[in-house]
């Protein structure tokens, strides 16, 4: 009897999970109604940069300008239909620690938290390229409040 509830209750919450990823959350949707309203490319949120980056993150941003920014935007600010903000608080080390950077670049995501289709795994960047990268954001992130 317990055993049967268990599995019920398992598969209760897997099927809510499901409808909630799939159905959009109402951040989603309002994220959706704004990008709609703006031009192709336009960035997506408003990026402080630090005054000054470490020598690590200055040699990231160089790789990130060459690899990434045209996909998320300088600064990591997002390009409206093209690609995510980084600095966003979706990408909070808590929620997406540095090793999830690693994983994207080597294997490419599948979209989940936002509606611009899957991102490719990228070429040409060792792992110290994208350790860098990552310093960069992180370095953003913190700039704009998020930590």
């Amino acid at each position: 009897m317990n055993k049967n509830l268990g599995i019920s209750a398992a598969v209760a919450l897997v099927a809510a999970l499901v409808v909630y990823l799939y159905s959009g959350s109402p951040e989603r949707s309002e994220q959706d109604s704004n990008r709609a309203s703006q031009e192709v490319g336009e960035r997506l949120v408003q990026v402080a940069v630090p005054t000054t980056l470490s020598e690590a993150a200055q040699i990231g941003q160089r790789a990130y300008d060459a690899v990434c920014a045209e996909c998320h935007g300088d600064n990591a600010a997002g390009r409206n239909g093209m690609g995510p903000p980084l600095v966003h608080k979706i990408y909070e080390p808590s929620h997406h620690a540095d090793a999830a950077f690693l994983l994207a670049v080597r294997n490419g995501v599948r979209a989940h938290h936002w509606n611009f289709g899957n991102m490719p795994p990228q070429q040409g960047l060792t792992d110290a390229d994208v350790k860098g990268i990552t310093r960069y954001v992180r370095e953003l992130q913190r700039a704009n409040g998020i930590e």
